[in-house]
C-alpha cells in the first residue's frame, strides 16, 4: 500500500513538474485554477454523493461543475437583487458559505460521511486525467492566445465589462449607457472564478476555454464508463469499461466527422484536393459548393476548443455534460415522487442557468430531461395497470422543471428584452442528400441500429400495449435511446424549420442548424462509444462462451463478422480524432516546440498587432477603475481591430460592432443615429456641436489613434484636445480625459 501510495505521489509531483517546465509564469495561474477546482470538488462531495450514488466515484469530476454552478449562482442573485457588489470578496465569502453548507451536511446528514467514495483508485486516475488533459490544452492555447479574430473581441470584451463592474448585468461595452441586452451568463461563470481566484482576465480568457475542454473528456469518461459497467454487469472488465470512457472522451472533445476524413484524408491522397483547412468541414453545406441564400453552420467541440472563442455554446459544454450525468444517476434510482427527487432541483437550476447562458440549450435540454423522465417513469411503473402513473409523474415532474428554470432566471428576464426571433420559418432549401450522408450517415447508422434493434429484443410481444417496449430494459439501453432519438431529431429539425433572425435573407437555417447540430453531435459521440464498445465485447463474451460447441457454429461465424465490424467502427470513429491533429497543426503554429510556446495572455498580441495604440490600450487597463465611457471609432463586426479599445479594456463606447447590437437590441434608427453622432465628434468644427453630443452620451475619454484616423477623414485633433486634459499620448495615438 506504501509502495502504490509513494508511486502516486511521485506521479502527482512529475506532473506539477511538467507543467512548470512547460507553461513558465503561466504555471501559477493554471494551478491556482486547477486547485480551486480540486477543492470546490471535494467540499461539494457530501452533496454530489447523493445524487450519484450508483456511480463507482460518486460523481467526483460532476461534483466540481455542481461546485461551480451552485456558488456562481449564488453571486450571481445575490449581485442581481444588488444584496451584495460583484467582487472578489463576494464571491469568497459566498462560496465558502456555500461549501460550508455542503460539509455540514454532510457531517449532520442522513449519511453522515464528507467524502463517501466507493473507488478512490478511480478518483485519483479521474484527476490525473483531467489534469493532463487541462494542462495539454492550456499549453496548446499559448501558441495561439490572442482575444482576436472571429468573436473573441465579443467576449473578451463581456469578460472585461464585467470585471470592471460590481453590478450585474454591467454596462455593454459596445452601446454606452445600457446594460447587456445579450445571453451573457456563460462569460459571467468565467468571470466568477477568475475573481474567486483573484487572477487576471487576460489570462483566465484562456484557461476558461482550456478547463471545459478537460471537462469535455472526464465527464463523457465518468458518463459512459458507468453506463457500460451497469450494461455489462460481471462481463465488464475494468479495461473493457475504461476503454469506453477513454473512447467517449475523445469523441466528445477531440474528434472530427467524415468529413475530414473523405475531404481531409482520401481527397487529398487521391490528387483531388491540396490541402484540408479545418473550418472547413464546419461551413460545408451551403459553402462546397456555394448555394446562394443557404450558408449554414455546423460546428462541434473539438472545432471550438482550438479556434479559442468563448461563446456561450461553448462554456456551456461542461455544463450539459453535467446535465446527462445527472440525468444518468437519475434513471438508475427513480424514486417515482418528484418533490423528493434532489435531482429535479439540480436539473431546474441547470436549466435555468440556460436561459441567461445560451437559451437554445434551455429548449433543447429540457426537451432532453422531459423524455428521459417520461421513459424513466414509463419503465419504474411498468407493472401498473396502465401507464396512468407514470404520465403523472413525468408531468408534475415537467411543471417542476420549468417553473424551477423561470424562477432561477427570473432577475434576468425583468431586465432582458428579446428581440432577436422574429418566428418560426419552413425551410425551403435543404441539404443535399450527399452532404447529409457525410455529416451524419455515420452515427446515424449506429445509433439508428441500437435503437431499432434494443426495443425490438426487449418488447414483450404477449402483450401489445405501449409500455411494454419497456418490458426488461436495462437502464443504460434506456437512457441510451432516450440520447440517440434526441440526437436524430436535433440534426433533422434543421431541414424542416428553422428559427427567424437578422440573417434571414442568407443564411436562413444557419443559427438554427448550428446550435442543434452542435449538441446533436455530442449526443451521437457520446452514444457511439457506449454502442460500439458494448456491442464487441458482447460478441468477444458470445463467442468465448459458444465456440467450444460445434452446435453453434453460425452463431460462432456471426459473432466473428459482428466483432470484425464493430472494431472497424470503432477505428473509423477513432481516425476522426485525426481531425484535432489537424487542426492543431493548422492553428497552433509551433506547437509543441516549447520555444514556440508565448504565453496565456489574451492582449499580448496588440505590441505585434497594433503598437501605435498598445500602450494606450494598456494605460486605460491600468488607470482606469468602474465603467467611463470612452469613445472610439464605431466599428464593423468581425473587421480587424474594430472597436479594439473597448474590446480589449471592457469600458463602455458610444456605438461598437453595429450587426451585433442590430441583433441583440433591433433598433437601427438608433444605432444609426449614434454612428452619425460617433462621426461628427470627431470631425465637426462646430465645438458646441460636439460638446453637446459628447454630454448626450457622457462620454469621459476620447480615443484617437490608428482606426480613428482611418476611418473619418480630417479627424479635428485641435479641437477635441482641446476639451479637456491630454493624459497619454504616445507619437500619433493620445487619449483626452474631458
Amino acid at each position: 500500500m506504501k509502495k502504490v501510495n509513494k508511486f502516486k505521489l511521485l506521479a502527482a509531483g512529475l506532473l506539477i513538474g511538467v507543467a512548470f517546465w512547460l507553461l513558465g509564469s503561466d504555471f501559477f495561474t493554471f494551478m491556482i485554477w486547477w486547485e480551486i477546482l480540486w477543492i470546490l470538488g471535494l467540499v461539494f462531495m457530501p452533496i454530489t454523493a447523493q445524487i450519484f450514488k450508483g456511480f463507482d466515484d460518486n460523481g467526483w469530476m460532476y461534483s466540481k461543475v455542481i461546485a461551480i454552478v451552485i456558488c456562481g449562482y449564488g453571486v450571481w442573485i445575490l449581485t442581481s437583487i444588488k444584496v451584495v457588489h460583484f467582487t472578489t470578496l463576494s464571491s469568497v465569502v459566498i462560496t465558502t458559505l456555500c461549501g460550508g453548507s455542503s460539509i455540514a451536511y454532510g457531517i449532520y446528514g442522513k449519511q453522515r460521511k464528507i467524502f463517501p467514495w466507493k473507488h478512490k483508485e478511480l478518483v485519483y486516475w479521474e484527476e490525473v486525467i483531467f489534469f493532463v488533459v487541462f494542462l495539454l490544452w492550456t499549453y496548446m492555447a499559448g501558441f495561439h492566445p490572442a482575444a482576436h479574430g472571429t468573436e473573441k473581441y465579443m467576449d473578451f470584451g463581456f469578460m472585461k465589462s464585467m470585471m470592471h463592474s460590481t453590478t450585474l448585468p454591467s454596462e455593454d461595452m459596445w452601446y454606452a449607457g445600457k446594460a447587456f441586452n445579450y445571453y451573457y451568463g456563460g462569460q459571467y461563470f468565467a468571470v466568477f472564478l477568475t475573481k474567486l481566484t483573484g487572477t487576471k482576465v487576460e489570462i483566465t480568457y484562456n484557461l476558461m476555454r482550456t478547463m471545459i475542454a478537460a471537462f469535455a473528456f472526464v465527464l463523457p469518461f465518468s458518463l459512459v464508463r458507468q453506463m457500460l459497467k451497469d450494461k455489462l454487469g460481471k462481463r465488464g472488465r475494468a479495461w473493457i469499461t475504461d476503454f469506453g470512457g477513454i473512447l467517449a472522451g475523445l469523441s466528445v472533445s477531440m474528434s472530427g466527422n467524415l468529413h475530414y476524413i473523405i475531404y481531409g484524408k482520401i481527397f487529398t491522397l487521391l490528387g483531388i484536393r491540396e490541402d484540408y483547412w479545418f473550418p472547413s468541414t464546419t461551413r460545408f453545406i451551403g459553402f462546397d459548393p456555394p448555394v446562394t441564400g443557404d450558408e449554414t453552420i455546423h460546428e462541434f467541440p473539438s472545432y471550438s476548443f482550438v479556434l479559442g472563442d468563448l461563446h456561450a455554446h461553448v462554456i456551456n459544454v461542461f455544463f450539459v455534460l453535467a446535465v446527462l450525468g445527472i440525468l444518468y444517476a437519475w434513471i438508475k434510482r427513480n424514486s417515482g415522487k418528484s418533490w423528493k427527487q434532489k435531482e429535479i432541483f439540480l436539473l431546474g437550476l441547470f436549466l435555468g442557468i440556460f436561459l441567461f447562458s445560451n437559451t437554445w440549450d434551455f429548449m433543447i435540454y429540457y426537451v432532453v430531461i422531459c423524455g428521459t423522465l417520461f421513459f424513466g417513469n414509463l419503465k419504474r411503473y411498468l407493472n401498473s395497470t396502465d401507464m396512468r402513473t407514470g404520465i403523472k409523474w413525468s408531468v408534475v415532474q415537467w411543471i417542476e422543471l420549468l417553473l424551477t428554470a423561470v424562477l432561477i432566471s427570473l432577475p434576468f428576464h425583468l431586465q432582458f428584452k428579446s428581440v432577436m426571433v422574429q418566428g418560426i420559418g419552413i425551410v425551403k432549401i435543404h441539404t443535399a442528400f450527399y452532404q447529409f450522408c457525410v455529416l451524419w450517415a455515420f452515427p446515424l447508422l449506429i445509433c439508428g441500429l441500437f435503437v431499432v434493434s434494443t426495443l425490438i429484443k426487449n418488447r414483450n410481444f404477449t402483450n401489445k400495449k405501449t409500455r411494454n417496449l419497456f418490458y426488461k430494459i436495462n437502464v443504460s439501453d434506456l437512457y441510451g435511446v432516450v440520447l440517440s432519438l434526441c440526437a436524430m431529431g436535433l440534426i433533422l429539425i434543421p431541414e424542416i424549420v428553422y428559427v427567424r433572425d437578422i440573417y434571414e435573407k442568407t443564411a436562413p437555417r444557419a443559427n438554427t442548424m448550428f446550435k442543434l447540430t452542435y449538441q446533436a453531435y455530442i449526443l451521437f459521440a457520446l452514444m457511439m462509444s457506449y454502442i460500439l464498445v458494448f456491442f464487441v465485447a458482447d460478441r468477444i463474451k458470445i463467442l468465448q462462451e459458444t465456440k467450444l460447441d460445434n452446435r453453434y457454429e453460425k452463431k460462432v461465424r456471426l459473432s466473428k463478422v459482428q466483432i470484425t465490424v464493430g472494431g472497424m467502427a470503432i477505428i473509423l470513429l477513432i481516425s476522426t480524432c485525426g481531425y484535432f491533429i489537424n487542426a492543431t497543426t493548422n492553428w497552433f503554429t509551433g506547437f509543441p516546440l516549447k520555444n514556440k510556446y508565448q504565453t496565456l495572455n489574451a492582449t499580448a498580441y496588440l505590441e505585434n498587432a497594433i503598437p501605435e495604440d498598445a500602450a494606450a490600450i494598456r494605460w486605460l487597463n491600468k488607470n482606469i477603475t468602474g465603467q467611463p465611457t470612452v469613445l472610439e471609432a464605431c466599428g464593423d463586426s468581425y473587421k480587424d481591430y474594430d472597436n479594439r479599445v473597448s474590446a480589449m479594456t471592457g469600458l463602455p463606447t458610444v456605438l461598437g460592432w453595429y450587426v451585433h447590437e442590430w441583433l441583440w437590441r433591433n433598433n437601427l434608427d438608433e444605432e444609426n443615429k449614434r454612428r452619425t453622432d460617433v462621426e461628427t465628434i470627431y470631425t465637426s468644427t462646430d465645438k458646441k456641436e460636439v460638446q453637446e453630443l459628447l454630454d448626450k452620451y457622457e462620454v469621459n475619454y476620447i480615443f484617437i489613434g490608428s482606426c480613428e484616423y482611418q476611418k473619418y477623414e480630417g479627424v479635428n485633433v485641435a479641437l477635441l484636445s482641446s476639451l479637456g486634459e491630454i493624459v497619454f499620448k504616445e507619437e500619433n495615438t493620445m487619449i483626452v480625459k474631458l
